[in-house]
């Protein structure tokens, strides 16, 4: 890992996890993308996998009270499934296939999100729950996303913000270890090669993105927090898109 890499890869890590804080998810949205253009593909998603659980882990003792268990079973069950079968699919794509790949789901789960934005449904159905948690943990592993599954289901159910941003947490420390570990499995050199130092510094790039969006929270609000993730990852998802098609065209 050159020096640059690592640089963006921290940066990328400390704006992550600021958003992962303030509005519940983000983490994978505005770093995963990116991290696919620095790292490549199948490294980019497992570190973002990964790390996600870092995150997860270091947010929940804070919002342990608003989990809703119920759905985390739900959702999380479902999602281990997919989660499995997505880190089995992802071994069988090449770089260029899987940054295409990221970039797509990313902009098809944002869309879709967005333009059902008006729906509304209810949370009792247990059949929804468990398609949002399949979907969810099957784009999870393969391209580092598992958020805009859930948060559309979220939406469309009217899901309490706080309740729906605590419940995350236990379920993307379940879903990101799921993903991780199967990949690690399949492929045990998948992860980025870099000194021992440099994971304490993402570490600290982990706890300061936390801090930094515990502060943040009392100046802007998790809404205005979503709508900015979401424009860098559309912006992101847009570029590993045509990065990876470029490399399918040469």
């Amino acid at each position: 890992m050159t020096l640059l890499t690592g640089a963006l890869t921290l940066v990328l890590v400390l704006a992550g996890s600021a958003a992962q804080r303030m509005a519940g998810l983000g983490f994978a949205l505005l770093v995963a993308p990116f991290m696919t253009l620095v790292l490549g593909a199948h490294e980019g998603v497992l570190l973002v996998n990964m790390l996600g659980v870092v995150s997860s882990l270091l947010i929940l003792p804070r919002v342990w009270r608003g989990i809703d268990w119920s759905m985390f079973r739900w959702l999380g069950g479902f999602a281990v499934i997919g989660a499995v079968l997505g880190a089995w699919l992802g071994q069988r794509f090449s770089p260029a296939v899987m940054s295409v790949a990221v970039g797509g789901i990313v902009i098809i789960a944002l869309g879709a999100s967005l333009a059902l934005r008006s729906a509304r449904f209810s949370t009792a159905p247990r059949g929804p729950r468990a398609a949002a948690g399949f979907v969810s943990g099957l784009t999870n592993a393969l391209a580092g996303v598992g958020g805009p599954a859930v948060s559309a289901y979220a939406v469309l159910t009217r899901w309490p913000q706080t309740a729906f941003a605590a419940t995350l947490q236990p379920y993307f420390i379940l879903v990101g270890s799921t993903s991780a570990a199967s990949k690690l499995l399949l492929d045990p050199a998948g992860l980025p090669h870099a000194a021992w130092w440099f994971w304490g510094l993402v570490l600290v790039a982990v706890l300061g993105g936390i801090a930094a969006g515990e502060r943040l929270l009392r100046v802007v609000s998790p809404t205005q927090v979503r709508r900015f993730v979401i424009v860098l990852a559309f912006a992101g998802a847009g570029a590993s898109l045509v990065h990876g098609a470029i490399d399918l065209l040469a």
